[in-house]
């Protein structure tokens, strides 16, 4: 679901996230909106407000577990893990994490790949949230979700700051509720 549509509506917090993500035309190829949250962590108040809004979701759900997808998810994890005294466990891509791992592959339009964790880093009964920064297809989020259901956690909500709007109906990832803030913007307003 999208934030304005959970008692959100009209906050000027959304606005100023939204504006403060810079969109980048045809990268990495053509056709391609990105969304670039690069900006939006040089601004201290919209990076504030982002956090804040997810650490209001989640202060009060039992959450012990924040695990951030590679990379993007580690910029706003680690923030709201502390906010809300839960450990941070890094969602990390093939090879990045050393000691022993468990593995979960999933599908990209255009071949396959891969998310890694800590062996023990979450016991089982663990309530979790998985945050990253994007969401479009949702194959990622699923992987991390399998990830972490394979050790027994308790996956609670998927959280990210930006869901293209073909995922407004679907809210939901392999049964997990599914928590936006913001639609993607398709131009700057500048240049």
């Amino acid at each position: 679901m999208f934030a304005a549509e959970n008692g959100l509506k009209g906050d000027p917090r959304l606005l100023g996230i939204s504006k403060a993500i810079r969109v980048v035309p045809h990268f990495p190829k053509p056709g391609i909106m990105f969304q670039d949250i690069t900006t939006l962590l040089l601004d201290h108040k919209a990076f504030k407000d982002t956090v804040d809004i997810f650490v209001d979701r989640y202060r009060d759900m039992g959450i012990s577990v924040v695990a951030g997808v590679e990379a993007r998810g580690f910029m706003f994890g680690p923030a709201i893990a502390l906010a809300i005294g839960a450990k941070f466990v890094p969602l990390r891509k093939p090879r990045k994490l050393p000691g022993e791992v468990i593995s979960e592959k999933y599908v990209l339009e255009y071949g396959t790949d891969c998310l890694e964790m800590h062996v023990g880093a979450v016991e089982p009964g663990e309530r979790a949230i998985v945050i990253d920064d994007l969401v479009a297809t949702g194959g990622t989020l699923s992987a991390a979700i399998r990830l972490l259901e394979r050790v027994g956690a308790e996956v609670v909500e998927c959280g990210c700051v930006i869901g293209v709007p073909e995922v407004k109906g679907q809210c939901r990832l392999n049964g997990k509720p599914l928590y936006i803030l913001v639609e993607p913007r398709l131009i700057d307003n500048c240049c």
